[in-house]
């Protein structure tokens, strides 16, 4: 039986899936018998049907991303004016210090603008109304909270935003971990060059905010010591705040190709950028307490495919934590990290360690060369001590000139007993009062709180806030590490 061409093609045309082959483009000229495709490799012009190779083809499909920012992720904002706290409605403008991404994508660029309001000023508790005239404030300040609602992208579309804002943080330090020379190798300098790459990256991303100069901060410590003073929140004033609604920037489409080593082992050496989920502090924590953090940078391997996407999670444990203690003992805490997981679910073991994070100055807060923290007391309480037992044992001794005593007391003393105890009001009082007994009260005042406050009382504790953004540095788990060698 002959089988017509035309039979043949209704053959094919019933074969399930057919139909749902690709579309794909052929050159049309004339060819004997009125075909008008181009026939290659094993397709007969008789047949007038592309080849085989093209028919069963199938291009690699494209993967759509939706773009979204969850709800509870931290917007870092740090002031680029400096605020009066006085009435709730005043307005607060600060910029972005840190890119936000969604999967790779970054879709709030560090420098974005961000506007909002003075929410609430609180009432000064009596008992911190009483300490603070104690200590010669007679205005002491006030808590308050922000509230950020708007963000403008350099672009200039302006996207409305749900926040709760933290308490602020007036002068942020970046602590990186110290490397010891003994351990030095290949590796490690990879990790600190990626350390100093990271620091370069925080001061370029704050640029345009700048923080109190040094005759200003020396403006404020002399005004500190007036009994009334105005509160303000300086340029440069951290804030994270936090979303309480999602935030959709739409869809973008990634490739197989692109997408071929997701959620793969980053190289050894690695810098994870990330941000702590919860609190971990050497008061509360213990041996085996959980840590988790959440990456906020993408990682990509040196070819530049994507490794992990932002919002994976990174988890690890406490490893050692020594809460602070009487007659000033410090606290110590240290963690690990020993696992990373995808947001599709991939998990991959890693054995990683603290390498840098972003901390408030006055914790006093240093890392180890192993990524431990360590809470310390700046050098000056000895000085600031051996001075108020000095002005003490100085007022306590009678001004005697010309063979007389002059029961006031040396004036520059009597001042300096004032300052001791009171600030500058305890100098006008003491100064006012013309009296060494006075003077003997308010210096043996100012040396018995500065030697219990910098000696007696108890430490301080060690304390990762939540939210702060901390490095991780990678390290293939130990069982690895002993087959690669």
């Amino acid at each position: 039986m002959s089988i017509s061409v035309r039979h043949f093609v209704l053959v094919l045309i019933s074969v399930p899936g057919f139909l749902a082959l690709p579309t794909v483009a052929f050159s049309q000229v004339a060819v004997p018998g009125g075909c008008t495709l181009v026939p290659l490799e094993d397709a007969s012009p008789a047949l007038c049907m592309p080849p085989t190779s093209a028919m069963l083809a199938t291009p690699a499909p494209a993967s759509i991303l939706e773009l979204s920012i969850p709800s509870g992720t931290p917007l870092r904002v740090a002031l680029d004016q400096r605020v009066r706290i006085k009435t709730p409605g005043q307005p607060v403008h600060g910029k972005i210090v840190e890119t936000v991404y969604a999967f790779d994508q970054p879709v709030i660029p560090a420098g974005s603008e961000v506007t909002g309001w003075v929410a609430q000023v609180d009432a000064v508790p009596k008992w911190k109304r009483l300490q603070a005239y104690l200590n010669g404030n007679l205005t002491p300040s006030h808590g308050y909270r922000l509230d950020f609602d708007s963000v403008t992208l350099p672009g200039g579309e302006n996207r409305k935003v749900v926040t709760v804002v933290s308490p602020g943080t007036a002068e942020v330090v970046h602590l990186v971990a110290a490397d010891s020379q003994k351990k030095k190798n290949v590796a490690s300098h990879k990790v600190g060059e990626a350390k100093q790459e990271a620091v370069t990256k925080v001061r370029d991303a704050i640029e345009g905010v700048k923080a109190p100069g040094k005759m200003h901060r020396l403006e404020q410590i002399v005004l500190a010591q007036s009994p009334y003073r105005r509160q303000y929140l300086e340029s440069g004033t951290r804030f994270a705040a936090v979303l309480n609604e999602s935030l959709q920037f739409g869809t973008t489409e990634r490739t197989q190709e692109q997408l071929s080593q997701l959620g793969q082992a980053p190289a050894p050496a690695s810098l994870l950028h990330a941000r702590l989920v919860q609190e971990v502090s050497s008061a509360t924590a213990t041996r085996g307490a959980p840590v988790t953090a959440v990456l906020t940078e993408p990682l990509y391997s040196t070819d530049h495919h994507l490794l992990l996407p932002a919002e994976s999670r990174i988890e690890g444990e406490v490893i050692q934590a020594k809460p602070a203690g009487k007659l000033h003992h410090n606290g110590d805490l240290r963690v690990i990290f020993n696992r990373i997981s995808t947001p599709e679910g991939i998990v991959q073991p890693m054995q990683g360690s603290l390498e840098g994070l972003e901390a408030d100055r006055a914790a006093g807060m240093k890392l180890d060369d192993e990524g431990g923290a360590h809470a310390t007391d700046s050098k000056t309480r000895y000085l600031s001590t051996g001075l108020a037992l000095l002005m003490a044992a100085a007022a306590s001794r009678p001004d005697v000139e010309h063979g007389t005593t002059d029961a006031a007391g040396d004036p520059s003393v009597r001042a300096g007993a004032g300052v001791s105890g009171y600030g500058f009001s305890g100098s006008l009082i003491t100064l006012a009062a013309r009296s060494q007994p006075v003077s003997i009260a308010f210096a043996a005042y100012g040396a018995g709180f500065s030697l219990y406050r910098n000696f007696l009382s108890r430490g301080k504790d060690v304390v990762f806030v939540k939210d702060t953004p901390m490095e991780i540095g990678f390290g293939a788990p130990h069982g690895e590490r002993d087959r690669a060698h």
